[in-house]
C-alpha cells in the first residue's frame, strides 16, 4: 500500500529497500513521493545519508541475499541431543 504523504528516515529507507527489486518508479510511488522521482531520490540520499549509509542508487539497498551461496564444508553436530 502506497503511503499517503512522503516518508523520510529510516522508514523511507525500509519502503525503498522492500521496493527496490521493483523498479525506482514503483519505489516512488509506494514511498509517498508519486511520479516525483526526482526528490525522491534526494530524499533517499539524505536518508542515507543521515544514517551513515552508503548507497548512491536504489540498487545499492537490495539485499545480497539472492546471491548468497552456502560455501562447501562438513557439518558437525552431536549424534544425540544428549552427546555433546
Amino acid at each position: 500500500m502506497a503511503s499517503s504523504s512522503p516518508l523520510t528516515g529510516v522508514v523511507l529507507i525500509d519502503c525503498a529497500r522492500a521496493n527496490a527489486s521493483k523498479g525506482l518508479a514503483i519505489a516512488a510511488q509506494q514511498c509517498g513521493y508519486g511520479d516525483d522521482i526526482a526528490t525522491f531520490q534526494a530524499a533517499l540520499r539524505s536518508a542515507c545519508h543521515d544514517m551513515g549509509i552508503s548507497a548512491s542508487e536504489l540498487s545499492d539497498l537490495v539485499a545480497d541475499e539472492a546471491t548468497w551461496r552456502p560455501q562447501p564444508g562438513i557439518e558437525i553436530s552431536p549424534e544425540s541431543l544428549d552427546k555433546l
